[in-house]
């Protein structure tokens, strides 16, 4: 009887192998990929089998995504998709929210924000997105002050005010962090800050404000938005545990925002 039973469990564990549908998401280094191997954990028994894709820059992605080698993806907050979208005319569609994570200002050289010195150089991310978000940062933390007009996207260009003078290096987002030894000081997204083994609360000089526009998401191609599959990962993604996960993980440096 034991034998039959054991036969039994295994058939209907290879049935369910068999009917469990399969996809691939794409996702940036650090809490990204780290989140997205938990929900992959949740999801296998919902039938869903996710395989997590990293990528080690924030073009490809959604490259991928379009061209169809991946399904969905999950590393970009909604100003950079929506520029994407305009600029490379992806045909891209968001489905759900997944987390903010503050930009953190590091640094070799100094603790303090105040102590830069005047003509210091400063990296951003050369990206338009991310760098005017830095730019916004540094507003933020009044270092200096950028023309109102310029939105969300902001550049050097658009800089009003620079009381010390500072000097703006654009760089890749992933270069930043290997980049510091060569910096006054530079903001740096969390997920390349924690894949190069920077803690944002213990190694950050200062943080973004968490009451910021900018909220990942999970991202699909557009007319797929109602596919099976999105709905359990998205519920995978959105359930009790992941949401423990994150808050146990990463201890309010990175925030659940659904």
């Amino acid at each position: 009887m034991l034998r039959l039973v054991t036969l039994t469990s295994t058939i209907a564990l290879m049935a369910t192998s068999l009917m469990a549908e399969q996809i691939k998401v794409g996702v940036s280094p650090g809490e990204h990929a780290e989140i997205m191997e938990e929900v992959a954990r949740v999801a296998e028994p919902m039938g869903l089998e996710i395989d997590v894709i990293e990528f080690s820059d924030y073009v490809v992605p959604n490259q991928a995504l379009a061209d169809g080698d991946i399904e969905a993806n999950s590393f970009q907050h909604v100003p950079y998709l929506e520029a994407q979208m305009k600029d490379r005319g992806f045909a891209l569609a968001v489905v759900g929210n997944t987390i903010t994570t503050p930009m953190g200002v590091y640094s070799d050289k100094i603790t303090d924000i105040a102590d830069l010195e005047e003509g210091a150089t400063f990296g951003i991310p050369n990206d338009p997105t991310n760098g005017g978000r830095a730019l916004l940062v540094l507003q933020q933390l009044g270092m200096i002050k950028i023309d109102p007009a310029a939105g969300l996207v902001p550049t050097v260009l658009d800089i009003t005010e620079n009381p010390k003078d500072l000097s703006f290096k654009e760089l890749d987002a992933a270069q930043l962090p290997r980049s510091l030894a060569d910096l006054d000081a530079a903001l740096i997204n969390t997920n390349y800050a924690i894949a190069s083994g920077l803690s944002p609360k213990e190694d950050s000089i200062a943080m973004e404000s968490a009451d910021n526009p900018y909220v990942n998401v999970i991202a699909v191609q557009k007319g797929k938005e109602d596919a099976p599959w999105v709905k359990t990962l998205l519920e995978a993604y959105h359930s009790d545990e992941i949401k423990a996960f994150i808050d146990e993980s990463y201890h309010g440096t990175v925030i659940t925002s659904w």
